[in-house]
């Protein structure tokens, strides 16, 4: 689940019940928009793609604990360890090291003792003291002791999240040296101790969650999100792996649809046409579902960002900035939760927020977050990389700074408004100041596969990757490559 753990205690229902089932603004008919092909950047594109690669890096280097390598929620508000984006730190380190930002012997010791804590971390029922249970973690953990934060849910999809920058890292850290065979091990311990078939509370389909208190979440993964990678590992798993029917109820839930004149999977907020597609090499692979619809994951989330896109253009609420050049719903940071007067009428406003566009519905109060372009690069190259691009160059400081771009901003917010979080900045709009992990991790690793495709061609050699793909159904590309 996408977030923190104010907006977790009723973002998971409101999220699921309805997703299941820089200038001045460029207006017109939806741009006409061609194959995504090989981009060819300049010096000064180059610059820029280096300066945020290198700054968006050194946030999970920096922020991660050096001596477990637990990576926070956010920062610099300080706030709790988040599993999920500790699986985002660990796909990170391997890039710093192919990007020469730290050596290979820092990185493997950093993912070393990431594994080592959550695999010696308590594991069992109790309230308070646990990082666990069943092989699954809690969503989020206390930053001294790693412990479960509060009454958090024991999160199905977060674990799945760790456990792919665990399997990513073992396929990367290949080598004979005796810290690169550990790594390897822990990650398969840790992967074969998920009992994925417990979390099948109401068969065949998944759990959420869990708590001590409660029980089972009342809720199941069904329809398209960003869990189609959590479902290939519980159909990979060596140990307590669930049947080909888990894939089947999931995909049953799916609606196709139109929107902005672009057909696709619907899900409104960017993020579930972006997660999966970090470690999973869509490209030229089809399952039944989309085999009868001519087409794959990967071409799903260009045309998802596309109609993004020509929705920001014809911006139907009037929003300051939208443009080709300035657009992005996703799961973000926003300024306030209420009402204000603006562009002379009242507008409704939210803190966090799953915030996108679709045939499904819209979520649209003017807050925008550079993460929905940067984890769609290798979707939309060169719409992705002008809207970063001009974010820059129209707001500076203000979205661009030690770490990379901020979670989010709004440039519709009035001077005189009183904010929740974050600040305004005169004549330009809200702006949050803290980076989130869980968006910083898909601008990192898409901008990465975009370049070089390292984490894709890395775990197509994993094989519970490969395996998991296939007993979903998936078939041609690189999986019959491998499969000769």
């Amino acid at each position: 689940m996408h977030g923190s753990w104010k907006r977790q205690i009723a973002a998971p229902v409101v999220l699921l019940l309805g997703l299941l089932g820089v200038g001045a603004p460029v207006q017109g008919a939806p741009a006409v928009h061609a194959a995504p092909a090989i981009h060819a950047a300049d010096a000064g594109e180059r610059a820029f793609l280096d300066t945020l690669e290198a700054r968006t890096f050194r946030f999970f280097w920096e922020r991660s604990d050096s001596l477990k390598g637990l990576t926070p929620d956010r920062w610099p508000t300080r706030s709790f360890i988040s599993v999920g984006a500790t699986g985002f730190a660990l796909t990170a380190y391997p890039i710093g090291v192919e990007r020469g930002y730290v050596s290979r012997a820092a990185a493997r010791e950093r993912v070393l003792r990431t594994l080592r804590f959550f695999w010696q971390a308590r594991q069992d029922t109790a309230r308070a003291g646990s990082t666990g249970y069943k092989g699954f973690f809690y969503h989020f953990l206390e930053p001294e002791s790693g412990a479960r934060f509060k009454d958090v849910e024991l999160s199905t999809v977060d674990t799945g999240l760790l456990l792919c920058g665990a399997l990513f890292c073992q396929s990367y850290f290949d080598r004979p040296h005796p810290a690169e065979r550990e790594i390897r091990s822990l990650a398969e311990k840790l992967y074969e101790r998920v009992d994925f078939r417990w979390a099948r509370v109401r068969p065949p389909t998944l759990c959420l969650g869990w708590s001590p208190e409660a029980g089972f979440l009342p809720y199941d993964w069904r329809g398209y999100n960003e869990t189609i990678l959590f479902h290939v590992l519980a159909l990979a798993s060596p140990t307590r792996g669930v049947n080909a029917d888990t894939w089947k109820a999931y995909t049953q839930g799916y609606k196709w649809g139109d929107f902005e004149g672009h057909s696709h999977l619907g899900f409104a907020p960017l993020f579930g046409h972006q997660y999966s597609h970090i470690w999973i090499d869509f490209r030229g692979i089809q399952d039944d579902y989309m085999r009868e619809h001519h087409s794959d994951y990967f071409k799903n989330s260009r045309e998802a960002t596309l109609a993004q896109i020509d929705y920001a253009v014809k911006n139907p609420g009037d929003w300051r900035g939208y443009s080709d050049s300035l657009w992005g719903l996703t799961a973000c940071d926003g300024p306030l939760d209420g009402a204000l007067q603006t562009r002379g009428r009242s507008r409704d406003f939210h803190t966090y927020w799953p915030r996108g566009a679709s045939f499904t519905h819209v979520n649209d109060d003017g807050t925008i977050c550079p993460a929905a372009a940067g984890g769609s690069i290798p979707f939309t190259p060169d719409e992705s990389i002008r809207c970063l691009r001009a974010m820059q160059g129209a707001y500076g400081d203000a979205v661009f700074g030690e770490y990379g771009f901020v979670d989010a901003f709004n440039p519709t917010i009035p001077d005189t408004a009183h904010v929740s979080q974050g600040r305004v900045a005169a004549g330009l709009g809200w702006f949050d100041t803290d980076y989130l992990g869980i968006d910083q991790g898909p601008i990192l690793a898409m901008l990465e596969n975009y370049r070089s495709g390292l984490i894709w061609k890395t775990m197509r050699k994993n094989s519970h990757l490969a395996r998991g793909l296939r007993r979903a159904g998936f078939a041609g590309g690189w999986l019959e490559r491998k499969s000769r």
